[in-house]
């Protein structure tokens, strides 16, 4: 099995599935996995086998996804301030744990019926987003080649990514270019690493719905790569191992 920063290299959303539900080995893993990143963020994210229903419809997915099965549903408690940036951060985990298990998976935010009575969301939960993971062909159907191409638009240069006073040392531009491959609202990926006076600070200036969802998304990158621990928050530093 590949390791996780191989995985952050091979990742990539994922829209059609295929029908065969998820085999019991892999579905085993992912919920240890789901269950894992809940008791170490306090998130209650939740595997759903059969919640294709919120994805049913042109209405609900825009024609955007099909046949999916299963989901992740990324929740967590309404009062934890930094609920929206665990389940990124956590949550990018789970998606690369999926990757590992060769499954196919998209960080969705609004394409889907977020009513639907599939998802059991708690009085002091709130539900932020879901992941769709289920089986995939190998190769992305012109669709999903389609919908890429529209959504994702050109790559951004490491430079993007970086504010730097020095000469960045190599386990800071390897971390970095893991970052440049997260995935990102509308491939917005407005955050910046900046390296400054020997430490590292991940600051994000979007205001857009799901800025701490990505931000949470990069620092996973980040530390999977690089290794060492970031604080939670905007404007939050990084210790080394």
């Amino acid at each position: 099995m590949i390791s996780l920063q191989e995985a952050i290299f091979q990742r990539t959303s994922r829209r059609n599935y295929l029908p065969a539900p998820i085999e019991s080995a892999k579905k085993s893993a992912l919920v240890s996995a789901i269950g894992q990143c809940n008791r170490e963020s306090g998130l209650s994210m939740q595997f759903v086998e059969n919640g294709g229903d919120a994805f049913n419809g042109l209405a609900k997915s825009y024609g955007m996804f099909s046949g999916v099965r299963s989901l992740i549903v990324m929740k967590g408690d309404k009062k934890d301030v930094n609920m929206e940036e665990k389940i990124g951060f956590m949550g990018e985990h789970i998606v690369l744990e999926a990757t590992r298990l060769h499954l196919g998976t998209c960080w969705v935010g609004a394409s889907f019926d977020k009513n639907n009575p599939i998802f059991d969301i708690g009085e002091d939960e709130k539900m932020v987003c879901v992941v769709p993971v289920g089986n995939v062909q190998p190769d992305k159907t012109v669709r999903e080649k389609f919908i890429r191409r529209m959504s994702h638009g050109k790559t951004k240069p490491q430079e993007h990514f970086y504010i730097a006073d020095a000469v960045l040392p190599d386990w800071f531009l390897k971390a970095i270019a893991a970052v440049q491959v997260a995935p990102s609202a509308v491939n917005r990926q407005k955050y910046k690493f900046i390296f400054a006076n020997g430490a590292v600070e991940a600051v994000s200036n979007d205001t857009s719905q799901f800025a701490m969802i990505d931000l949470g998304i990069a620092k996973a990158h980040f530390v999977i790569a690089a290794d060492g621990k970031f604080e939670w928050g905007n404007h939050a530093f990084y210790t080394k191992p």
